[in-house]
């Protein structure tokens, strides 16, 4: 298969990026490299530092991708509550620049969505068909570029797949910034850091390994359409997750609690049943294990 992957610099894009190589395939990507970091790009894939918001079409025209794994994106949810233009320009433009490109190469795309941004609280596990309710702008934009796949694929008959992912973790996610819970802990453990939990640490949320998401697009990719939620379907709070970190890290540093922020859930769940029954996919590496692996990854990596 030739495939492109936007943002495949990044944390999860790179693990893609591998997955796709070590299988066999041809992959290129496309990525601005203001947070990945070209040093994650296999030497075996070819790396066009471009910027999502800019036209794509010749890359496009010129790799013929069978699939465009669309991953880039403004991730941060405090920078889409500062910033909500900037973050319309990359999550809402830039999934049109890439749609655009892929229309006319004959490309179908696999668009890495959000689950907990766009289904808001959650009482129970929420499924593809339940009612979606961004609290934050960057969630409002994502769904905003789900719509245009799917309207793409009603106007043009392309095979395009959303896929709403929990929160993410495992090697390679920065530990430094806002984004990414696991990676800042585990990162601030290994430096001997005071943790900081927002709010009472009892939000919940479904983290799944980023082994696993990575499964679960390469599945998508050979399907024919549809939105489907990537998570675990079980529900861990921030204190939860703290102490199974610390017990990785073998840390005793007890965190410090601050005020809660504005746009954070309160409970974040994914009903994986539909993906389960449609792919055949499910998750595989449980909590405290994949916490290993990044703990690994984590206290020998240079990112300090």
């Amino acid at each position: 298969m030739r495939a492109l992957v936007t943002g495949g610099a990044g944390f999860i894009g790179s693990n893609l990026v591998d997955a796709l190589i070590e299988r066999g395939d041809s992959v290129e990507v496309v990525d601005n490299l203001s947070s990945g970091k070209r040093e994650n790009v296999s030497e075996r894939a070819q790396l066009h530092e471009l910027d999502v918001r800019e036209p794509l079409n010749g890359v496009f025209a010129d790799l013929k991708p069978d699939v465009c794994f669309h991953l880039a994106a403004q991730a941060d949810v405090r920078v889409s509550i500062e910033r909500p233009d900037y973050d319309a320009e990359v999550n809402v433009i830039g999934t049109l620049r890439v749609l655009e490109a892929a229309h006319a190469a004959g490309s179908r795309v696999v668009f890495a969505s959000t689950g907990g941004a766009i289904y808001g609280e959650c009482d129970a596990p929420a499924d593809e068909s339940s009612e979606r309710r961004p609290l934050a702008p960057y969630g409002a934009a994502k769904l905003a570029g789900e719509e245009y796949l799917l309207t793409y694929r009603r106007l043009y008959g392309m095979s395009n797949v959303v896929l709403r992912f929990a929160n993410v973790f495992g090697p390679r996610q920065d530990p430094h910034g806002e984004a990414g819970v696991v990676a800042i802990f585990l990162g601030r453990l290994r430096d001997a850091e005071i943790c900081n939990i927002f709010g009472d640490g009892e939000q919940e949320r479904d983290y799944v390994y980023v082994g696993d998401v990575v499964q679960a697009a390469l599945v998508a990719a050979e399907v024919e359409g549809g939105v489907f939620n990537v998570g675990t379907g079980r529900a861990t709070s921030v204190l939860e997750l703290y102490e199974l970190c610390r017990k990785v890290a073998g840390s005793g540093l007890t965190p410090r609690l601050s005020p809660a922020r504005a746009g954070e859930l309160q409970r974040s769940v994914l009903d994986v049943g539909k993906v389960e029954r449609e792919l055949g996919w499910r998750p595989q590496t449980s909590l405290e294990e994949g916490l290993r692996r990044t703990w690994d990854w984590i206290a020998h990596a240079d990112i300090r």
